[in-house]
């Protein structure tokens, strides 16, 4: 079995890498650039993890990623669309900028659709192949400090929609996996505001999600306990969508 994720060499992404790897996966781990943890990740499992560079905001990087893919396994199983960026400043919705906007978006949202349209022919050589877009609990919940950010994270939704329509006649499922508040660098300047929330009870289980928790989530995608489910959400959000009085 074979899976390619993107935003792999940190946080959730490097999670999802590691438990993939127990189950018997080979991946290929892609970012913008390498770090020490993807070095320590395919020494620890040689032939079985493998980096590629690639910047999703770009097509020859697309390509390339999926030409890599093809060449090393002629196939894959399970495409994890992890890569995001948060805004480099947040900016109140009145003030953000285009170049704001874009930098976001082209990674969040316009990488994740056509990475997933250019590795349909590698997935469709499989009946059972899956797709798995992490997307977030900014999906359904207003930021205005961080607008750019909530909308490209709703278009995962419907691009989880779109795709899971299309593609079903490949026998491909694409489900949507939302994180809540996950510790990891990109919440690292604003853990004290958020463990004061959780505190205060924003969600019913009262902690920080871990990255291995989402990533536990992708494995159960992975042995194929939602194929039947294509097109669905899993909030892994210790709670936070749940609407209490």
């Amino acid at each position: 079995m074979v899976a390619v994720i993107t935003g792999g060499s940190r946080g959730i992404g490097k999670s999802i890498a590691e438990k993939l790897l127990d189950k018997g996966f080979d991946v290929i781990v892609s970012s913008r650039s390498n770090n020490e943890q993807t070095d320590r990740l395919c020494s620890k499992y040689p032939e079985k993890a493998f980096f590629f560079a690639a910047d999703i905001s770009k097509e020859e990087d697309i390509d390339a990623l999926a030409a890599f893919a093809e060449e090393k396994f002629g196939k894959v199983d399970l495409l994890v669309n992890n890569a995001g960026v948060a805004p480099k400043e947040r900016k109140d919705i009145l003030e953000i900028t285009p170049e704001d906007f874009d930098y976001v978006a082209d990674i969040n949202l316009k990488g994740t659709f056509f990475v997933t349209q250019k590795f349909v022919p590698l997935l469709a050589k499989n009946n059972g192949a899956r797709i798995v877009n992490i997307s977030s609990m900014s999906a359904y919940t207003a930021s205005v400090n961080r607008g750019e950010y909530c909308i490209a994270k709703a278009g995962i939704s419907m691009i989880t929609k779109l795709f899971a329509a299309r593609l079903a006649e490949y026998g491909i499922s694409v489900i949507e996996i939302r994180p809540g508040i996950i510790e990891t660098d990109m919440t690292a300047k604003v853990k004290e505001k958020y463990e004061k929330l959780i505190s205060d009870g924003i969600t019913p289980i009262k902690r920080m999600g871990q990255p291995e928790d989402v990533a536990k989530c992708v494995a159960a995608v992975a042995d194929g306990s939602f194929d039947f489910c294509t097109g669905t959400v899993i909030d892994c959000d210790g709670g936070f969508n749940v609407r209490c009085l």
